[in-house]
């Protein structure tokens, strides 16, 4: 924002006064100031808390508080992986980060196979959860897998695991930060979801739409037609499957607008 030199002081002392209504947003635009929330970022299969560097800069940008969660034996915890790692682990990973950082009103996010991870921990810790916010993530029904989702989804059976780890089917990079084999029992173990606290979080569901294609061809969709029929607050977006590195600033400004949203809708 541009000042003449007279009036710099008046306008400064204006603004502070009016307890600095407008501030520069994570993308460059102007936006109107928003309660700070505290975001929990949680990855999806393969991944790793790496990915979403990026994003948590955009949001601490916007001064946010934000932790990205790491799955064991996911990223930088590769070295502690072993078949017997399943999706109770990974909901354990997250929950002891909310609880050993003494969080509260947690914005809960979980992109793709997160969205298992974070349906289990709201199942734990509902009491610590402000909203849930589903990115382009499985969203499963008590008694469900992984592998039941994507089986009903794609229509195709579950992948067969090597040595007890799901491989990456496209070209990982022989240099780190890469996406690593993923535990196969984190996508056979099934969810039970008996808490009724849980249900009453509010949340939103981001459908990320490949360019050409349309929303019901997305293998997500199924689950994004869940939330619709839960009376969630649901958005499609055009992006690849990673807008976490394709479209940050976007995904970002949809991140915060996702309490307010989750909450209206609700």
């Amino acid at each position: 924002m541009m000042f003449r030199a007279g009036m710099a002081v008046l306008v400064l002392v204006a603004v502070a006064v009016a307890g600095c209504a407008m501030q520069q947003g994570s993308a460059g635009t102007t936006r109107t100031e928003q309660k700070s929330e505290t975001f929990v970022l949680v990855h999806g299969a393969w991944g790793g808390a790496w990915d979403w560097r990026n994003v948590e800069r955009g949001l601490r940008a916007d001064g946010h508080d934000v932790y990205r969660a790491q799955l064991t034996g996911q990223g930088d915890r590769v070295h502690l992986a072993t078949p017997d790692i399943n999706l109770t682990t990974h909901i354990t990973d997250v929950v002891n980060l909310i609880e050993f950082e003494n969080l509260h009103d947690v914005v809960l996010m979980g992109h793709s196979y997160g969205g298992m991870v974070i349906t289990g921990v709201a199942e734990k810790v509902p009491g610590r959860i402000k909203c849930l916010v589903y990115v382009d993530a499985l969203l499963p029904n008590d008694g469900e897998s992984a592998n039941s989702i994507l089986a009903a989804t794609r229509n195709s059976p579950p992948r067969t695991p090597t040595n007890g780890f799901i491989l990456p089917t496209w070209t990982v990079s022989p240099s780190p930060p890469h996406d690593v084999p993923m535990p196969a029992k984190t996508f056979s173990e099934t969810l039970a979801l008996k808490n009724a606290a849980a249900r009453k979080i509010p949340a939103v569901y981001l459908l990320l739409v490949d360019p050409g294609k349309t929303a019901p061809e997305d293998t997500f969709y199924p689950c994004y037609q869940r939330a619709l029929d839960r009376g969630w607050e649901t958005w499609t977006y055009e992006s690849d499957h990673n807008a976490q590195r394709s479209h940050v600033a976007d995904l970002v400004k949809m991140l915060e607008k996702a309490p307010g949203a989750a909450k209206a809708a609700k």
